[in-house]
């Protein structure tokens, strides 16, 4: 039995003399397994007779054997340990070890349809889906609790996916599991306790879910927990913990937001990671999807593969960093081409999350393929072209301070015209209370008095709110507007103004675009001179004309495409503000995500960090971005 164990534990390491000698041994495979796999994992004897007649059988018997024998997937390939601490495996540079490869099959980036020539379990696929999505500002004083999460657990949960359907081509391959899926608009970082109420379900209900073969972890990467430096290291080390609970090492595969932070903890548990590709994120769907098929893919190939790691010393904000300009374009389009490479499975680039001030925040490449060394390669390349470009990223737009986007704004003949009011923008986790924009466009003669007219939405300000729904209709109400939450740029505005719509949270429908909370909310709009600022009862984003609008009936009925300037509290504009503007600027406004990182005073992120340190590798090669196989 000793000598059998050891020659499959080599087989699951993928050593190229024992796969020949088990290959040798064809269609005693089945008989030789079954024995082998009932010693260390009772619940898989059953696959050793369809084992038998795979041919070949090599990639079928590592997948039993690496999800039969755990220590299986710690062994491999460049494999130091001293004893202390995780293994650690860095990128080969001379004869090594190359784990057997699947047949690999050219696939187009984004969807692919499951090949039904793969080798098929005797059973379909047990697979769980869960996580836990926000992105914190920690120079956000907002809190975040567990009643800003969109709560999903059951039917409701794999409604939110088209691969889950009954129709999907993957419905007699998969057993979808549905575990917890909480998600929130962003925000200040979580409460501690309400991060532990939500990890603590999620961990339950993977272990009370059975053995799963693997799981689909849908979250954003960029989560501040008041007490953790790295929140998504935390739940991830508890996730996978509840997975190996039953013993058999089941895949992660982790589909994130191209601003989440890949630290070394979070990564090392997971064996499969993938992002967005574009921002703004119009393939977030895309990406959970291509998430749980390559996880299908490895389940019915019986591989794990190999995940070349490298973090990048560059953090930038989102809005210079987007695919609509270069040089993130072109980053990304090329991640496409690093797939279509035999022995490549995913490649992805994360820009890091710039409004927390944490170790890990900071720009990372993961490149998964069955090939360590071109892995590697492809990850270190990758790397050094994101590093070479550092200064090449600009803004998306044209910029400026409030009063000169104002300026600009108020004087063109282009209408409607957006400003950015990228500061205090909730969906990257501003505050969304700062009436410091409020009061710029009332200090403008041409707005105050009415000859230019602008509507500005999204202060949150409940007691505001409420006092505008006691008024009603028509009536004149002064108020003091914002700045509970965030007080430190200007506080509350004092106004005075007509009550012109009002419209119920129970009036909205309640949505998740995109995996973001936003639930219906209580708001109010008032007008003042030519300015009609919309009030909202809790943080909202106004991304779409729905949103402004609200339902036919008993709507606010607020069209921004009949003002001159519309100024939101956002970054980038999403794509419906961004078909609706005839002009737009970004203005460089204070609050929990400036966009002007050098004034919000980080002082935890590792250095030296471009462009905190700007001159830091002014001589010699620069940062060592070497790849660290996981």
């Amino acid at each position: 039995m000793a000598s059998t164990t050891e020659l499959l534990q080599l087989v699951a390491d993928g050593d190229p003399q024992a796969t020949t000698l088990v290959r040798t041994a064809g269609r005693h495979i089945g008989t030789v397994l079954s024995v082998v796999v009932n010693f260390f994992n009772p619940q898989a004897v059953a696959l050793g007779g369809a084992l038998a007649a795979a041919e070949p059988p090599v990639a079928a018997v590592r997948g039993v054997l690496l999800r039969a024998l755990p220590a299986a997937r710690d062994r491999g390939p460049g494999d130091h340990h001293d004893g202390h601490g995780p293994r650690r495996r860095t990128a080969q540079r001379g004869p090594h070890r190359a784990a057997p490869q699947p047949p690999h099959r050219t696939r187009p980036p984004g969807r692919e349809r499951l090949s039904m020539t793969s080798t098929v379990p005797a059973r379909r696929l047990r697979i769980g889906i869960g996580g836990i999505g926000i992105e914190s500002s920690t120079f956000c004083p907002h809190r975040s609790t567990t009643d800003d999460f969109r709560q999903t657990r059951g039917q409701e949960l794999l409604d939110r996916y088209t691969w889950t359907r009954p129709d999907s081509d993957l419905a007699d391959v998969v057993e979808w599991v549905p575990l917890l899926h909480a998600t929130s608009l962003p925000g200040g970082p979580v409460e501690a306790e309400s991060y532990l109420v939500l990890k603590d379900e999620l961990v339950t209900r993977i272990r009370e879910a059975g053995p799963l073969d693997g799981m689909v972890y849908d979250i954003h990467g960029a989560m501040s927990v008041i007490g953790l430096t790295d929140a998504e290291g935390d739940l991830t080390d508890a996730v996978r913990a509840a997975l190996d609970a039953h013993g058999t090492r089941p895949l992660l595969s982790a589909a994130m937001d191209l601003h989440g932070n890949v630290s070394r903890r979070f990564a090392d548990p997971c064996d499969l990671l993938t992002a967005h590709r574009l921002a703004p994120h119009e393939d977030a769907w895309d990406t959970r999807e291509r998430a749980a098929r390559n996880l299908v893919r490895c389940l019915r190939e019986g591989t794990r593969p190999h995940r070349a790691w490298v973090q990048v010393p560059v953090l930038l904000p989102g809005e210079k960093t987007s695919t609509r300009l270069e040089p993130a374009k072109s980053l990304y389009a090329s991640l496409a081409d690093i797939e279509r490479k035999d022995g490549i499975l995913d490649a992805a680039m994360w820009v890091g999350y710039a409004w927390a001030d944490e170790p890990r925040c900071k720009a990372a490449i993961v490149v998964t393929g069955d090939d360590a060394r071109l892995a590697a390669g492809e990850a270190e390349q990758l790397a050094r072209r994101f590093w070479d470009a550092r200064r090449d990223f600009v803004f998306v737009g044209p910029t400026g301070s409030a009063e000169e986007c104002i300026e600009k704004a108020v004087a063109s003949d282009k209408r409607p015209f957006l400003i950015s009011d990228s500061g205090d923008n909730p969906t990257a986790g501003g505050a969304g209370d700062l009436a410091y924009m409020l009061g710029k466009l009332l200090a403008d003669d041409a707005i105050r008095t009415g000859r230019v007219t602008a509507v500005h939405p999204g202060i949150t300000d409940p007691v505001a709110v409420a006092r505008c729904f006691e008024a009603g209709v028509g009536a004149e109400v002064t108020l003091s507007v914002g700045g509970k939450v965030d007080a430190g740029h200007g506080g509350p505005y004092e106004l005075t103004g007509t009550v012109t719509a009002l419209q119920r949270a129970t009036e909205q429908k309640d949505r998740a675009e995109g995996g973001a909370y936003d639930r219906g909310v209580d708001m109010a709009a008032v007008r003042v001179g030519g300015l009609t600022v919309v009030l909202v009862e809790r943080r909202k984003p106004f991304h779409t004309l729905a949103d402004f609008m609200g339902p036919a009936e008993g709507g606010l009925g607020v069209d921004p495409r009949t003002y001159d300037l519309v100024v939101v509290k956002i970054g980038y504009l999403e794509p419906e503000l961004h078909d609706m503007a005839a002009d737009w600027l970004l203005a460089l406004t204070p609050g929990g995500v400036d966009q002007d990182l050098l004034r919000l005073g980080h002082h935890r992120v590792e250095r030296p960090l471009y462009p905190f340190d700007d001159d830091a590798y002014a001589h010699g090669p620069g940062p060592d971005l070497t790849a660290t196989l996981l």
